[in-house]
């Protein structure tokens, strides 16, 4: 499929932008007509909830919270609850 890009839709134009006109066909395949909502947090609650739990040393919270993109408070209950 010859794509015009000078024609795409605004939202295609960003996905061509940003992963390439392979992966943008892929997603349009994949996903067309649907409605996509994308979750705020790249990571899952429970499995960095435990990735943090295996990984706490005692002194690195802050820096595990932050990889995985939830607040201290958050961590420090979770390691609370521990």
């Amino acid at each position: 499929m010859d794509i015009d890009y000078n024609v795409l839709h605004p939202f295609y134009k960003t996905l061509y932008d940003l992963v390439g006109e392979e992966n943008m066909l892929k997603i349009y395949d994949e996903y067309r007509g649907m409605q996509i909502s994308v979750p705020m947090k790249l990571y899952d609650r429970n499995l960095a909830a435990e990735k943090i739990r295996q990984e706490y040393d005692g002194t690195n919270l802050t820096e595990l919270t932050k990889r995985y993109g939830y607040s201290q408070r958050w961590g420090s209950n979770l390691i609370k609850d521990k």
